[in-house]
């Protein structure tokens, strides 16, 4: 097996992965914070991690002070959209915050671009002010508090494409699980706070069950993520990402009868077609 189908699997693994974490998020409801939500998400992540990794020569601690400083960064732009993202889910169609999330590659490419020195090609640029088009369709922008989930999803989506571009960054110094795990252990730590002045809920068993698999569900989507680029190059990749948002619409609408409004759909099919066409004249290049 060539390291690109390695990759493809992997990112194909990470989508199911995210789009069952967003279902499991959305199953426990409001009554429970997204801080204290992401609490539980990352804890859960922690325990699973240092398990995995018991017996293995794997060195969490980093491996120079600039890849520590530069995982730091990584999560704290990880941890950023995060909140947005489960803020997010909580307020629209699951198939919508999904779509929204899954503009960070599309970030990615701008943001490699700028601090990374890659190379934009010609083709990108207009597909990246068509994606943004797309986007446009799916929040609606209005003078109104109505659209601020919407805008919540969007700035994810930036933010996650800034943490991925610095994933791609330490990929040759750090392990993915070294990644994953830093991510998981800052998130837990940093959600203590805003947890405890929104107010700590006891959950009750149905929500502790969803809670767990949230947390199950976004490790395997994390360390699924990690691992596909690490065996081969966005490019050729990244479009297996956007899975996630079919897997969430299958889901959304089994469980909540969910169907996105027309402009939503436009605008997904617009994004899809613009990651698509990436995808195939990337592979040309």
């Amino acid at each position: 097996m060539n390291n690109t189908l390695k990759g493809a699997i992997w990112m194909c693994i990470s989508a199911l992965g995210m789009a069952l974490m967003g279902a499991t998020v959305k199953f426990i409801g409001s009554d429970i914070s997204t801080f204290e939500k992401l609490f539980f998400r990352n804890l859960i992540g922690v325990f699973l991690l240092l398990y995995s990794i018991r017996g293995k020569n794997i060195n969490i601690w980093g491996s120079s002070p600039h890849s520590r400083l530069f995982m730091v960064y990584r999560c704290v732009a990880g941890l950023t959209g995060a909140v947005l993202y489960f803020y997010c889910i909580n307020k629209l169609y699951l198939a919508d915050s999904s779509l929204l999330n899954k503009l960070s590659p599309f970030f990615v490419t701008i943001f490699a671009t700028i601090f990374l020195k890659e190379k934009l090609e010609k083709h990108q640029i207009p597909i990246l002010i068509v994606v943004l088009f797309g986007a446009l369709l799916v929040i609606k922008p209005k003078f109104s508090f109505e659209m601020l989930p919407a805008l919540a999803g969007f700035m994810s989506a930036v933010f996650a494409g800034g943490a991925y571009t610095l994933v791609r960054y330490l990929r040759t110094m750090e392990e993915p699980t070294t990644l994953v795990l830093w991510f998981s252990a800052f998130s837990t730590i940093g959600m203590i706070p805003p947890m405890l002045i929104k107010g700590f809920v006891v959950p009750n068993n149905t929500q502790l069950l969803y809670l767990v698999l949230t947390g199950i569900f976004a490790t395997i989507g994390q360390i699924a993520l990690a691992y596909a680029y690490k065996y081969a190059l966005a490019s050729q990749v990244s479009i297996y990402q956007y899975l996630s948002i079919i897997f969430s619409a299958i889901i959304g609408f089994i469980f909540w009868k969910e169907i996105p409004d027309l402009l939503s759909l436009i605008g997904g099919c617009i994004i899809l077609g613009a990651a698509f066409f990436n995808y195939k004249v990337s592979k040309k290049i």
